[in-house]
């Protein structure tokens, strides 16, 4: 399957709308968002899922719009390392998580998509 080639880090949608700001960190996410490649590494549904929670996530007003999807799941690390980093996931099926951070700079908020893990492993 072609997944769409998309730019990251949008300011506004195609509605013109101010939309949360994003930077993906880990290389296999980006080039899967931006290029499609790497999709094999996954299961089909998570790599759909993904492709889901990030248009949601490009389209968000707010990162708290990602908490009112309850179905996304998003919630704090629990394990010391990552919940003192402030990592957070949101839940792409039952086995597998998108991890992010929200950042501050200069410009606001920024959402930095961590990667896609596997929490059985």
């Amino acid at each position: 399957m072609n997944y769409p080639v998309v730019t990251v880090g949008g300011w506004r949608n195609t509605s013109g709308v101010k939309c949360v700001r994003f930077d993906i960190e880990d290389d296999t996410c980006y080039e899967l968002f931006t290029k499609g490649k790497g999709a094999d590494q996954y299961p089909k549904g998570v790599v759909d899922a993904f492709f889901e929670v990030m248009a949601f996530i490009a389209a968000a007003r707010d990162v708290r719009d990602l908490y009112a999807m309850r179905g996304f799941r998003v919630e704090k690390l629990r394990d010391k390392k990552r919940w003192k980093r402030g990592e957070r996931s949101l839940r792409l099926n039952d086995q597998y998580r998108l991890l992010f951070v929200q950042r501050r700079d200069e410009a606001g908020s920024l959402l930095l998509v961590l990667g896609i893990v596997d929490y059985h492993s």
